[in-house]
């Protein structure tokens, strides 16, 4: 029987998972892979699964937030997740950032779906052999990265970007990010401190490898051919360290 939103099953879906917020990143990671089958496109899910050096994975999207990203989270363990990676973007706090990848050791729930499982006091905090197997991919790809914290947040008119409305209403987006950067935050994204906590409770691997592609308040955006650049290289680095994590699960 097939799950409610995602239309997946036990028979679709490999043991790994990669989440991308975007459905039609998913179009750009499943050209990576091996023989790839389209699980289905229902909503804002759209799933494949293939192989990857041999790896069988599964791709899947979330939309955008925490309360989609807990829907395709819950299904899909459902159906055998054992390992679980958010792959997106983030926008950047810091100066310097732009083009590198932010692989969260934690995240701040500022976000209130996980409140729906969890009180505050449950941390939000990733495995630590995804983190350096993905460290390990990032480097082998050339690309620069960072451990820290993030910040998971629900409203990014309200909170993240500024826009009529919120100059409307006097809202002060620029104090979220000041008020973030006295707790050296990383980078603020809508759904790594959910995905963390669930993957905590469902007891698999879950981590968060996120390309930054903005500054705060979108004050520098990476463009053209460097986005697309930064988004096809963080593609392969995730596909990479789940090749690793594989490789070192099959030797211990």
């Amino acid at each position: 029987m097939s799950t409610l939103y995602l239309k997946a099953d036990q028979e679709t879906i490999s043991k790994y998972v990669i989440f991308s917020g975007d459905p039609w990143r998913v179009e750009m990671l499943q050209k990576l892979l091996d023989d790839p089958k389209h699980v289905a496109f229902s909503r804002e899910f759209n799933t494949y699964t293939g192989t990857y050096q041999g790896v069988p994975i599964t791709i899947s999207s979330t939309g955008i937030g925490a309360p989609s990203a807990a829907i395709a989270m819950e299904e899909l363990y459902d159906c055998g997740m054992e390992v679980a990676i958010r792959m997106g973007t983030v926008m950047g706090l810091k100066e310097g950032m732009l083009g590198k990848v932010l692989i969260p050791n934690g995240a701040m729930r500022l976000e209130s779906t996980s409140d729906s499982y969890v009180p505050k006091g449950f941390p939000a905090v990733a495995s630590i052999d995804l983190i350096n197997v993905m460290n390990q991919s990032v480097k082998n790809n050339n690309r620069e990265y960072l451990n820290g914290i993030s910040a998971t947040m629900d409203g990014f008119y309200s909170q993240m970007r500024e826009s009529r409305l919120s100059k409307k209403m006097n809202t002060d987006i620029l104090k979220t990010f000041d008020d973030l950067e006295k707790f050296n935050v990383s980078g603020v994204d809508m759904e790594t401190s959910l995905m963390l906590v669930l993957g905590n409770l469902m007891d698999i691997k879950v981590c968060s490898v996120t390309m930054t592609t903005v500054l705060r308040n979108l004050s520098k955006v990476l463009e053209g051919e460097e986005r697309t650049k930064a988004e096809q290289d963080l593609c392969k680095i995730v596909l990479d360290g789940i090749v690793l994590l594989d490789q070192g699960e099959k030797q211990s």
